[in-house]
């Protein structure tokens, strides 16, 4: 009889110990440290006996052809922008989320738009039944969707073989397992093992693969830190409960940019795409209010204009509060205190709460100006005129410091209807009034916006 083997595997990192450890050596963290056994294994994967491997020799890089590369077309929008331009051949995608927030939905719209391409979705959580249900509530059809509800990996290839599918979609990849590791579902070294043989199936079968994977209580990836490192590209699916809308997330992207990201809005048929995200982050309002401003911001390659709301009040206890919904705490507190220090507002004894609107979150600083005025807003109770928002940074001085691709920025604006924008006279140069139809405002001075927003 063989000798069971067993290590010890950090739950934070994936780092390996003979014995157990108190604190991992690799992260620092402290009772990561759990028992698991192992068993290696000379087991030939079944997909290594494909006749579509590809046969990988070393090339000079001056023989590599970048035009063979040819990209999947999702036929989703802003799935194609957040991924760089489509799916990539062989690559190996890693889509989190909280439970709930729609990425079962998602990737199963994915594989029913996929008309002319075979699509194998493994599900290890749902019946064929229940995925059935949503797909008859999303209400596409794709003859060439395949269902398969299966958690081994080994039963999983011996069906790949026979499918033989352009995309794979895995959900989730902490339901899989291998006979090579004697470990229950879910654990470090199963994920770890499950997630390497997805990954050689796809580089050496030119397959893509997409993951689902759950995330943690602190908004992580659950699973080893090296699962990110092992995958091409990962993906955060976010949003608010109380809130439709979803925002898809590049955190890696091996094959476009990492900043990219795509807004859906959550219906009773699926996710619909947001193609004009502005017009839904700005609320529509009868009559003016103060403590309300519309910001210009990027977000990858496409500018937004995103509502600010704030709320200023004299504090009913003795310390201060300062609280903000989708913008960074630290980065409010360093405004307010430039208009207590620098600028004469008397800030420092009155609550300060700020919104941005939509649910989303935003870390562009050229949200600085639209924050500061909608705080100055409230502050004094007077609203700011319609058809006016701001695209500029505030620095610890004072003074208003200009961000980039501000062309971008006036132009949406423009396109929305907005009258003026006021950025930073550092901006000005190389603009022209006359390409555009709205009024550029050039500042220097938290005063100067001051006194041209209220007299």
């Amino acid at each position: 009889m063989a000798k069971i083997k067993k290590a010890f595997f950090c739950q934070n990192c994936g780092v390996q110990s003979p014995k157990w450890l108190g604190k991992c050596p690799s992260c620092n963290e402290w009772n990561t440290f759990v028992e698991e056994i192992i068993q290696s294994s000379s087991e030939t994967k079944s997909w290594e006996n494909k006749s579509n491997i590809r046969n990988n020799k070393p090339l000079l890089i001056s023989e590599i052809n970048l035009s063979d590369e040819m990209r999947i077309n999702s036929n989703n929008i802003e799935l194609n922008r957040v991924l760089g331009g489509g799916i990539v051949p062989g690559s190996v995608v890693l889509i989190g989320g909280e439970p709930g927030i729609g990425k079962s939905t998602l990737m199963l719209q994915v594989a029913l738009n996929l008309n002319n391409l075979r699509v194998l979705y493994i599900s290890g959580e749902e019946s064929e039944q229940q995925i059935k249900m949503r797909a008859e509530r999303i209400g596409s059809v794709n003859k060439n969707c395949y269902v398969f509800t299966e958690t081994s990996t080994q039963n999983i290839f011996a069906q790949i073989n026979e499918v033989n599918p352009n995309i794979v979609i895995i959900d989730s990849i902490q339901t899989l397992t291998t006979s090579v590791i004697e470990s229950s579902a879910g654990s470090v070294s199963q994920i770890r093992e499950c997630t390497s043989e997805m990954q050689r199936f796809a580089k050496q079968t030119d397959t893509p693969v997409f993951l689902i994977g759950h995330i943690t209580k602190d908004g992580s990836l659950a699973g080893p830190k090296v699962l990110e490192h092992m995958v091409d590209t990962v993906l955060q699916f976010e949003g608010e409960r109380n809130y439709n809308y979803r925002i898809l997330r590049a955190s890696k992207n091996r094959f476009g940019s990492s900043s990219e990201l795509g807004i859906f809005e959550m219906q009773n048929n699926g996710l619909r795409e947001v193609s004009n995200p502005s017009e839904i982050l700005i609320s529509h309002k009868d009559e003016q209010f103060s403590g309300v401003s519309i910001s210009a911001t990027i977000e990858g390659m496409r500018p937004i204009l995103i509502e600010t709301q704030a709320l200023v009040s004299t504090a009913a206890y003795g310390t201060p509060q300062r609280s903000t919904t989708g913008f960074d705490t630290r980065r409010l507190n360093m405004l307010l205190a430039v208009l207590e220090k620098r600028c004469g507002f008397k800030l420092g004894a009155k609550d300060v709460f700020l919104n941005i609107t939509g649910g989303i979150k935003v870390d562009d600083p050229a949200l600085d100006l639209g924050v500061v005025c909608a705080i100055l807003s409230s502050s004094e109770d007077l609203p700011i005129a319609e058809k006016i928002c701001f695209a500029a940074e505030v620095g610890l001085s004072g003074e208003i410091r200009p961000v980039n691709r501000i062309e971008q920025r006036i132009s949406e604006a423009e396109k929305l209807g907005f009258e003026k924008i006021i950025v930073s006279k550092y901006n000005g140069k190389g603009l022209t009034q006359k390409n555009f139809n709205i009024e550029v405002i050039l500042v220097n001075k938290i005063e100067e916006v001051f006194s041209l927003l209220f007299g």
